[in-house]
């Protein structure tokens, strides 16, 4: 094989973690099996290569300050002859890029540092850097905390996905359902008005919005047990049934609340513009389109409407 030199320059350090040297024998596990968990570039170079020694210290510069985005192994072809010659490789220095186990991009002789850097950007995009928190992850941890019933720690681990991106809208609609459930209902209307407006459509926004304003209005009613006499004393009450439903609501008991709704319907649909009926939506909003509460108070609904 015959290597043409491109040009001049210190010779190539290898460093740890993120810059190695590979052999032959080594090749398959430093650059094809380490390619399918991030992407890898492979430097092949020669010590008599003055563009080699030109290029490496901004392959090695670049690849650093891809944090672990991606990683560099360099392959001295005088003592490893046998992979270049096999990837056709005819001039030094030679750049590969693998991904995914496959070569994927690459580039010949000692390019500016800047295209170094447009090289490994295109190549790393949408790559998370080594150690950086998957947010999906942590939002996944934040949700299931919650769920069971531990608001404050959920808070703490919204916050943690906030601090690594303010804008995600999935942790700030957490954190003010978060804020809603330990009743700061203030906190929790601050915490949502930091999504932009054209985000607001979200559904993870708009139930957090719709149990914000289902909490206000159960705030300014009185005791369930008044409402409930109410009701047991004039069941024709359409005003006192639909407090207590959504008294009921805020107390987290969703089928009760569900039923004094549906009885409104059923007795005068059209009371206060069909105000059980949308109070209703505004429930199933706020529970979730999956919610056991929501997908049988949807079949109730429906069988008083359509029937």
């Amino acid at each position: 094989m015959t290597i043409v030199e491109q040009g001049s320059g210190p010779a190539p350090q290898a460093a740890p973690d993120l810059i190695k040297d590979t052999t032959t024998q080594t090749f398959v596990k430093d650059v094809i099996e380490e390619s399918k968990r991030q992407p890898v570039l492979i430097d092949f170079w020669a010590p008599w290569c003055g563009p080699c020694r030109q290029l490496t210290p901004a392959l090695e510069k670049a690849v650093r300050a891809a944090k672990g985005k991606v990683k560099l192994v360099k392959m001295n072809i005088d003592e490893h002859p046998a992979i270049p010659g096999q990837m056709g490789i005819q001039s030094i220095p030679a750049v590969i890029a693998f991904v995914n186990g496959q070569p994927a991009d690459g580039f010949m002789g000692a390019v500016p540092e800047s295209q170094v850097n447009a090289f490994i950007d295109k190549l790393t995009k949408g790559v998370p850097a080594a150690g950086e928190p998957n947010i999906a992850e942590i939002l996944k941890e934040a949700e299931t905390v919650l769920a069971e019933g531990d608001a404050a720690t959920a808070a703490q681990i919204y916050a943690e996905a906030l601090a690594v991106d303010a804008t995600n809208i999935a942790a700030l609609a957490g954190l003010a359902k978060c804020y809603l459930t330990t009743g700061a209902i203030e906190q929790a209307r601050q915490t949502l008005a930091m999504v932009p407006e054209s985000k607001r459509n979200d559904a993870g926004v708009k139930a957090v919005q719709a149990s914000i304003d289902l909490a206000e209005q159960a705030s300014s009613l009185g005791p369930v047990t008044e409402l409930e006499k109410k009701v047991a004393a004039n069941p024709l009450d359409h005003q006192a049934r639909f407090d207590l439903a959504t008294a009921l609501n805020a107390m987290g008991k969703r089928t009760e609340a569900t039923e004094q709704l549906l009885q409104i319907v059923k007795r005068d649909r059209k009371w206060n513009d069909e105000g059980a009926r949308k109070q209703l939506v505004q429930f199933f909003e706020a529970w979730g389109g999956a919610d056991e509460a929501t997908v049988d108070g949807r079949k109730r609904l429906s069988t008083i409407l359509f029937s």
